[in-house]
């Protein structure tokens, strides 16, 4: 295998990927619900209920692009419905290797899945090592009413970090250091509510990332849930040297 196909992370919607590290192929964080047909993240019932926001339509955005989902193994970061959804629970096989965080695993096992693998830190799977990784889904108070999330460090004969729905703060810093990763997936879009701070990576916590890193950099979880405000636009002309692919599009080393 050649050093440019070591890793592939093609973006199908929001925060849905499939990462090949190697040989081996994850899908990440599925939610194949129809364009339209779940309800906007404030009448979810994980958001916490003071929170309002101006934009009111109904998710995903888009549609779900004709992206051929052939993988291994899949992985969920946290089971906010944009990342984990009643059409994923339906569509994956009951058997499916299913890594997840350990605060998850009991709701996964409930749903009927067989194979569920928590990560307490780290573990491995078909030659890759999965580290996990932690992430603060907003700030202060609002952070701590989103729940646990985590992000993942995939490790082969190079390594993909994807950071999860986070800002940057210094746990990210320290990742990045800590495993020098090839590449970086960042969860942008700079979700947010009427209420408070972003609770995902805007303009700035992706320059930060690049500062710091000299991995590629791709941004995902853009333009496809209602209370995500920056565009892949305004990201690409605000940032250098990051990479914003397209539903459906791939991006390699």
């Amino acid at each position: 295998m050649t050093n440019d196909s070591e890793i592939r992370v093609r973006l199908v919607r929001n925060a849905t990927v499939l990462a090949t590290v190697d040989d081996t192929t994850f899908l990440v964080d599925p939610m194949f619900t129809p364009q339209g047909e779940m309800p906007t993240v404030t009448d979810n019932p994980a958001v916490p209920e003071f929170l309002t926001t101006a934009n009111q339509k109904r998710n995903p955005l888009v549609p779900l692009p004709d992206v051929e989902l052939d993988y291994d193994a899949v992985v969920v970061t946290h089971r906010h419905p944009d990342h984990w959804d009643e059409a994923a629970r339906e569509k994956l096989d009951a058997d499916v290797p299913l890594f997840c965080q350990p605060e998850d695993a009991d709701a996964f096992s409930d749903e009927g899945f067989t194979d569920v693998r928590p990560v307490e830190d780290e573990t491995s799977f078909d030659g890759v090592t999965i580290h996990r990784t932690p992430g603060q889904h907003g700030h202060g108070e609002l952070a701590e009413g989103m729940g646990p999330v985590s992000g993942f460090v995939f490790e082969g004969e190079k390594s993909l970090y994807i950071a999860g729905d986070t800002i940057w703060y210094d746990p990210v810093a320290e990742t990045l250091d800590r495993f020098e990763p090839e590449m970086v997936v960042l969860n942008g879009g700079e979700a947010q509510f009427d209420q408070g701070e972003p609770i995902t990576m805007g303009v700035e916590d992706i320059a930060a990332v690049r500062e710091a890193t000299d991995a590629t950099v791709a941004v995902v979880h853009m333009e496809a849930i209602n209370h995500c405000l920056l565009s892949r636009e305004e990201l690409r002309a605000e940032t250098e040297n990051v990479l914003v692919p397209e539903d459906g599009e791939q991006v390699s080393l």
